[in-house]
């Protein structure tokens, strides 16, 4: 399944620059918990570094989300 944005182009670059932060953040999460369920007979994954990039995807989808609150609550108070 895609993400769904409205169909409304966003003005800010500030606003497009999170939004795609948050995509690829997503896309990467899913690539990587992925690889710790990997199809036999692949070999192990290291669990120490899939945990690690993770929790890195998890922080930037976090940090992108919060971007996006801060900057709607800032246009929609103007």
């Amino acid at each position: 399944r895609g993400v769904f944005f409205p169909s409304q182009k966003p003005k800010s670059e500030l606003v497009r620059t999170s939004l795609r932060l948050l995509t690829s953040s997503a896309y990467r999460l899913q690539s990587e918990c992925r690889k710790a369920l990997p199809a036999e007979p692949s070999p192990a994954p290291d669990i120490q570094l899939v945990t690690q990039q993770v929790i890195q995807c998890a922080y930037d989808i976090a940090k992108a989300a919060k971007q996006l609150v801060t900057i709607t609550t800032k246009e929609n108070n103007n």
